[in-house]
């Protein structure tokens, strides 16, 4: 799965002369905690809601309301963005943008393409993403076989046993000496049975009704 399937395409910006003030009330009324900085259509920075707490008086300054809000509607989003931005392209893989997104401590990128910015993917984008793929809320049963001696034709012949059953896999995921089948039925203790016949452990068995 690709960046470009579970970005947000034409996120919120900022420009570098917009005021804190203003960039808190975009992610305030919006519920988001990081906005892309573009100037002339080209991004040039990001700014997050933890830069703007860096930034605004903590709670036992001794500055009144009117001072901070002062303060916040004069200083520039420019002044306090990140410029060095960590990105990624709409083309490159979901695990790549984990990866960078891990690597540089960050929890969301901006998605730019040739040079102009098509959107944002975050953390909670990728594992909503990966909650899919391994179908966690699909209905039906999750078994889980463990694999001593990783030899070909292993998952081809567990995946036999389970269509002789007229039994549909809907995910499959691959874990160290572990392989995570999700199938479409309930009732799978024939399926199991069968599998642990056949020489496999099998490790657990959740089922989603």
């Amino acid at each position: 799965m690709y960046v470009k399937n579970r970005m947000t395409s034409n996120p919120y910006t900022v420009s570098p002369d917009a005021t804190i003030a203003e960039a808190l009330e975009i992610m305030r009324e919006n519920k988001i905690r990081r906005l892309p900085v573009v100037k002339s259509g080209e991004l040039v920075g990001i700014v997050t809601d933890r830069e703007m707490l860096e930034v605004s008086p903590s709670k036992a300054t001794t500055l009144s309301v009117f001072e901070i809000n002062y303060l916040l509607s004069k200083t520039k989003v420019g002044t306090i963005m990140t410029k060095d931005v960590i990105m990624v392209s709409s083309n490159d893989l979901l695990e790549e943008a984990l990866v960078r997104m891990k690597d540089n401590d960050v929890d969301g990128l901006p998605v730019v393409d040739d040079g102009k910015l098509v959107g944002i993917i975050t953390e909670s984008d990728v594992f909503d993403a990966f909650i899919e793929i391994l179908g966690f809320r699909d209905t039906g049963s999750r078994i889980t076989v463990e694999i001593e001696d990783d030899k070909p034709g292993i998952l081809a012949k567990i995946a036999g046993i389970i269509a002789d059953f007229n039994v549909s896999i809907t995910h499959i995921a691959v874990f160290r000496n572990e392989i995570v089948f999700r199938v479409n039925a309930i009732n799978v203790k024939g399926i199991t049975d069968e599998i642990e016949k056949n020489g496999y452990r099998i490790i657990s068995v959740l089922k989603n009704e």
